[in-house]
């Protein structure tokens, strides 16, 4: 089973777990904060009814068990009062606080009143106490213990989502990598053999001196392929180039090698020479694949055109076809590895686009409209100097 594939199964496991370990704690905390509820209400109660049998006692009866429930009460905040709420006493609150902080006592009776409501006690002569409690501490803290996990489980699945994203995006720019230099070391030997047998026919007075010449020029094509994909996996070095010149070599070449049907349209709107920081192998490669893609789209038959602009700090080249168009629920798919539309392909060529945009030269690539047989619009954004 390839990491791939065990990625993809192990995260919908572990999210499924997660949701299960999560539900179930949730439930059993819910359960034993009501049981635990449920128990100081008839604690609270029980402390109720011994305050009131000692404040109706005559103390002729010994009132040592009713003084032990009073003094068990420990945890649970109580405050007593008239009936009309005026606050007589109170138990287990901050005795720092309700001294020395004004409406700290009011503040808290209010709190305990939407709580919970009232014991009514019996008191001497005829009157009545109201008896105000809220949850200890305990019961509290277990109360927002949920929410905690429920943090700490959204936590564990970010982690554990970007952690599976970072290995699988690891993999793949090992399989690029891997690739990319196979295929380099492959072209690399007969490249060799091309060009020396362009120098011995060379050497032929009559061969048609022009067809050699392109010829050369194809193989010094493919010597700078060779070199792009030996770069790809290593840093790049971005030197400073014109950009429109860098535009034009790529737009020269395929003009040669693309039917006359083809037009290519270059549109410069810049006020002045314009330079960058710029791979040239890779961003030739980046454009030249645009190019291939748009000829496709238009079946080798359209225009190409090229606008290029400076917007602030961004240099804005949109490059358009008359092609078929891309629906749009697949502007952002087109990106990704191995979709193609194509029977012929793996489908990488604007996945490498993006890669040479976006994190070798920091720049972003996007498709900003696209209408059916009417054509694609592609704007690459790059940071100028």
């Amino acid at each position: 089973m390839n990491a791939f594939r065990f990625n993809r199964i192990t995260k919908p496991l572990l999210l499924f777990f997660a949701v299960i370990i999560g539900l179930t704690s949730l439930w059993y905390t819910n359960n034993l904060a009501k049981k635990i509820e449920k128990e100081e209400e008839i604690k609270i109660k029980t402390w109720a009814k011994a305050t009131s049998q000692l404040a109706t006692s005559d103390f002729t009866e010994d009132l040592t068990f009713f003084l032990e429930i009073v003094n068990q009460n420990t945890t649970i905040p109580v405050i007593l009062t008239d009936e009309q709420n005026n606050i007589a006493s109170w138990r287990n609150i901050d005795s720092s606080k309700a001294e020395n902080k004004k409406n700290y006592l009011t503040e808290t009776l209010e709190h305990m009143k939407s709580q919970h409501d009232p014991i009514i006690l019996n008191y001497y002569e005829g009157k009545k106490l109201k008896v105000y409690y809220a949850d200890s501490l305990i019961l509290s803290r277990l109360k927002y213990y949920p929410f905690i996990q429920l943090v700490i489980i959204s936590f564990f699945l970010i982690i554990s989502y970007l952690a599976f994203s970072y290995s699988r995006k690891s993999e793949q720019n090992l399989v690029w990598v891997g690739m990319s230099k196979e295929t380099a070391h492959q072209l690399g030997t007969p490249l060799s053999s091309l060009l020396a047998w362009i120098e011995i026919i060379r050497e032929d007075e009559n061969i048609n001196k022009d067809i050699l010449n392109e010829m050369e020029k194809d193989v010094n094509r493919l010597e700078i392929i060779t070199e792009r994909f030996s770069k790809i996996g290593s840093d790049p070095i971005l030197e400073k180039h014109d950009i429109i010149e860098e535009l034009e070599k790529s737009i020269q070449y395929f003009k040669k090698r693309t039917s006359e049907q083809v037009h290519f349209i270059l549109k410069n709107n810049l006020k002045e020479t314009t330079i960058l920081e710029l791979n040239p192998y890779l961003f030739a490669w980046a454009i030249e694949n645009l190019i291939k893609n748009a000829i496709d789209a238009m079946e080798g038959l359209g225009s190409i055109t090229f606008h290029i602009e400076k917007k602030h700090h961004n240099i804005i080249l949109d490059i358009s076809d008359t092609g078929k168009g891309i629906p749009s629920n697949r502007f952002k798919s087109i990106f990704k590895p191995g979709f193609t539309t194509k029977k012929r392909g793996w489908g990488l060529g604007l996945s490498f686009v993006k890669r040479i945009v976006e994190n070798y030269h920091k720049g972003h690539i996007y498709v900003t409209e696209s209408n059916h047989n009417k054509g694609t619009t592609f704007r690459i954004t790059l940071k100028s100097l």
